[in-house]
């Protein structure tokens, strides 16, 4: 009986919703998982099969599936409140979430703006810093800057500082576009060069740009230490301290990205604290709720509220959306909070990082890998591919990877784990050994 139900809620599913970032008729071959429940790292079909969470579905489940902590915080919350508007009333968890993000920045980030989403963090970090300088009679420092490869969302204000065409030349007479800055991705470092180098030669060409354009740029925008949407690009942290130092030297905005990079993922709750600076607006999204509820937020300086702090309506922030400061939401993040204030999860994730590195030892030094890198809890590294393998590379990883139990969907050419925060050691060892094995199996598909 379990069968023909689940294809019958497949092919509901495929008639009915239309799926985020899918070619939709490419599902005419390619599996489509219909997840019945979820535990911990793993999820699991209608059939009963199981698989390893190892992307923790799309960056955002940090503590597992049906975490038992956060549920119960959950379930008080509904009994005390589902849910109020939050212009003109207020309420104790946003209130507290505010207060412990501020915390987490040494107060310099004492302010939080809530939204539903990474995209509608960047739209208001973009709208925060333009109407800053027209509040301060600098209306003309309206443009922006973001770093070459970079992806910040899919509005169309977030498009104009994402530099993936995938994503955006279907739009391109909608948007406004950003000037794009070098890459300081290390894996272009020339013969010779570290990290550092490869840093150093991408902050010349913000320098250039802000000496000829600085008058009229509000901010620049960058996800510190990964950009994540092009493949896991890793950066040396002296990238952010030197865009810091020329914000500061140009008197331009410094907006920090940490949608996906932030929660603990690079290593330290705050991916910037890794450059020793923080920016004048932080966007956090993703694993700030644990994965269970649509949130966002802007942590801003004292400087960008007091800019707003007027007798005036239209110097004000007049941005919202009905959900704001969701009461659910909220909570699910001061629980996704006390999870790592009362598990030295960021300590421990230090330790499972390590054996997971050393479990992936076989792929860093495969004959068709390349390019094997690690920053915190994100893992990747590059296939190297026939050019008539490339395009269908990533379709036929996933559905290999669901095979051997592990849902992972490759970016391009570049196979990454972005694992949950609660793998123990037998599930360390299983997604390394199987990871393996899917690759090799892809690669042997292709001859």
């Amino acid at each position: 009986m379990k069968a023909p139900a689940t294809e019958d809620w497949v092919a509901r599913s495929l008639k009915a919703v239309w799926h985020p970032c899918t070619q939709m008729k490419h599902h005419e071959r390619l599996p489509l998982i219909p997840v019945a429940r979820g535990s911990g790292a793993w999820l699991y079909d209608r059939a009963g099969h199981r698989y390893l969470d190892a992307i923790s579905s799309w960056w955002v489940n940090l503590f597992g599936h049906a975490n038992p902590r956060i549920n119960d915080a959950l379930k008080a919350q509904l009994d005390t409140l589902e849910h109020a508007m939050l212009a003109g009333c207020t309420h104790e968890p946003a209130i507290e979430l505010a207060e412990r993000l501020a915390q987490l920045t040494q107060n310099t980030l004492g302010h939080a703006f809530f939204a539903s989403d990474g995209a509608s963090a960047v739209e208001i970090a973009l709208k925060m810093s333009f109407h800053y300088w027209r509040n301060h009679g600098r209306s003309e420092k309206r443009e922006f800057v973001c770093v070459a490869n970079s992806y910040h969302g899919e509005t169309i204000g977030a498009l104009g500082v994402t530099d993936v065409a995938l994503f955006k030349d279907a739009y391109d007479p909608l948007i406004r576009h950003a000037h794009v800055v070098a890459s300081p991705d290390a894996r272009n470092a020339r013969d010779g060069e570290s990290a550092a180098d490869v840093a150093r030669r991408a902050l010349e060409s913000v320098r250039a740009l802000f000496e000829a354009r600085a008058t009229q740029i509000a901010a620049v925008i960058v996800e510190p230490l990964v950009q994540c949407a092009t493949g896991m690009a890793m950066h040396d942290a002296s990238y952010v301290a030197g865009l810091r130092a020329l914000c500061d030297q140009y008197g331009v905005h410094l907006i920090a990205d940490e949608i996906a990079v932030g929660a603990g993922r690079t290593g330290t709750f705050f991916a910037s604290e890794q450059a020793g600076v923080w920016p004048d607006f932080l966007c956090l999204s993703k694993g700030i709720s644990g994965g269970y509820l649509p949130l966002s937020i802007v942590l801003s300086r004292d400087e960008i509220f007091a800019a707003f702090y007027d007798d005036d309506t239209t110097r004000g922030f007049l941005h919202s959306h009905s959900y704001t400061g969701n009461p659910l939401a909220c909570r699910a993040a001061l629980a996704t909070l006390d999870l790592f204030a009362s598990d030295n999860v960021l300590a421990e994730n230090a330790k499972k990082s390590a054996h997971l590195c050393e479990a992936l030892k076989p792929l860093a030094t495969h004959e068709r890998a390349r390019n094997f890198r690690q920053c915190g809890t994100i893992f990747a590294f590059d296939a190297v591919l026939e050019a008539s393998a490339a395009q269908t590379f990533s379709r036929r990883f996933f559905e290999k990877a669901l095979a051997k139990e592990l849902l992972l969907r490759p970016i391009g050419a570049t196979v990454y784990l972005m694992p949950p925060y609660i793998l123990d050691t037998e599930e360390i060892a299983l997604l390394a050994a199987r990871t393996r094995e899917t690759f090799e199996a892809t690669l042997t598909e292709a001859h």
